[in-house]
């Protein structure tokens, strides 16, 4: 954390894949949980400890955004040097001074940078600019030892033919696909799609790719008898919907989050069936379309491996695919639908419906009745709701599931506000007190 600039903020993700691409994280013989996973075990532990300090949280607690406090930040940054485990370029020195450092973290503008660093350099942390002997002058943007730069230049990538972790803009590959060490790449441009090169199938030691723009993958069949792959990518985030093919994910078998992106102008998207039952071990999986997508739920087959699942902009459904889709994962925790319209208003459940969600978010959907039990969600945890401008009421059947511990509206209508009030009067009445109530109205304002 002593890297990052006095009272800088940085995302737990970010923090994360730093650490194991750092070589940090590790995880013990005979253990069942992921590198990430780890990971958190850690950040938990250091901020149990006042070490970190979490600046932002999730509603489920989860950490988001996280910190260190000033005074601690000056003794990491002594310790640093004193064990020559980090230096921070703050001042400019002669290159016959060159500290010989394999970590680096460049908080200021400071002329010919680049002459700074040792053949031993291994992670460099921008936070300025990097004054490189070539134009266009590249630019680094503040986001951790993870280069933006416009354009690329293969002259300055093969420099770094270690490099672990990578964040560019925009969004240049044929270079990139040169690091064959590389276990992280981001891309945050702000563009329609991105177009990978085929050599990025080579790069065997990816583990985490997250793209903003909507990215179209290339085939990974090398020849007719031969299809390569990347057996530790865990995490793909902006896969384009076209290269959603079988194909595709037999390449990919371990992932375990996914998140498909559709490119910005699209106005008919072809259907075609989108089998996911190879990734047998995906936990995550979002669909973030900029449109309209119809027949959703006919378009997929989930792995039943699914923890949680969120889509956004799904049209021409109907509630009772809900119902007979996502019965069938067994093990899905968190279900969230965003801006959706289906052809019905009633999502109505029967005594078989029984699901084992622990998290459900609706926002911004023309449901208008919800009929159905406690019997339905027995381990329901939080249940959110947001710009549900239709919705009359939430089942007065759910202040009786015991593992719920709050409900959230958000801009919802009077009617189901007052009913959300009566759920947790009626606890509070029988001893209840874990239900908490939380609702955020505009409705005062006018």
């Amino acid at each position: 954390m002593g890297d990052f600039p006095e009272d800088f903020q940085v995302e737990t993700w970010r923090l994360i894949q730093l650490w194991i691409a750092e070589g940090f994280i590790r995880t013990s013989s005979g253990s069942h949980e992921s590198l990430e996973e780890v990971a958190k075990h850690y950040l938990e532990d250091l901020i149990s400890r006042n070490l970190i300090m979490a600046r932002k949280k999730r509603f489920n607690g989860e950490v988001k955004v996280c910190g260190i406090h000033d005074l601690l930040r000056e003794f990491c940054l002594i310790e640093a040097e004193m064990t020559k485990f980090m230096h921070v370029v703050r001042t400019p020195f002669s290159p016959g001074q060159k500290p010989n450092f394999r970590r680096f973290s460049i908080e200021k503008y400071i002329e010919d940078a680049y002459k700074l660093l040792p053949p031993v350099a291994r992670s460099m942390y921008c936070f300025s600019n990097l004054d490189l002997p070539f134009e266009p002058r590249i630019k680094l943007l503040p986001i951790l030892p993870i280069y933006r730069h416009d354009p690329i230049i293969h002259e300055f990538f093969s420099c770094f033919n270690h490099l672990r972790v990578l964040a560019i803009f925009p969004a240049w590959f044929d270079s990139i696909s040169e690091l064959l060490n590389l276990q992280t790449l981001i891309c945050d441009a702000n563009i329609m799609y991105i177009t990978l090169p085929r050599k990025i199938w080579m790069m065997k030691n990816l583990r985490y790719i997250r793209l903003r723009a909507a990215s179209y993958f290339p085939s990974p069949r090398i020849d007719k008898n031969l299809v390569t792959g990347m057996p530790n990518l865990e995490e793909l985030f902006g896969l384009c919907y076209s290269s959603c093919t079988n194909e595709v994910f037999s390449s990919i078998p371990n992932l375990k989050r996914l998140t498909i992106h559709a490119p910005l102008m699209v106005d008919n998207v072809p259907y075609h069936l989108l089998d996911m039952s190879s990734l047998r071990k995906l936990e995550a999986f979002k669909l973030s379309w900029r449109y309209v997508f119809a027949k959703p739920i006919k378009r997929f087959v989930f792995p039943k491996s699914l923890r949680r699942l969120s889509l956004a902009r799904c049209y021409k459904f109907i509630w009772e695919e809900i119902s007979s889709t996502f019965i069938k994962l067994p093990h899905l925790e968190e279900l969230k639908l965003k801006y959706c319209r289906a052809d019905d208003d009633i999502w109505r459940l029967n005594d078989k419906d029984i699901f084992n969600l622990q998290q459900i978010l609706l926002s911004e959907l023309n449901l208008k009745h919800w009929e159905a039990s406690s019997d339905n969600f027995p381990n329901l945890k939080c249940l959110i709701l947001k710009n549900c401008e239709f919705l009359q009421e939430i089942p007065t059947d759910f202040g009786e599931i015991c593992t719920l511990e709050s409900i959230e509206l958000h801009d919802c209508t009077t009617i189901s506000e007052d009913s959300a009030r009566n759920i947790e009067q009626e606890q509070e009445d029988m001893g209840n007190n874990i239900l908490k109530v939380y609702i955020r109205s505009c409705h005062s304002k006018f």
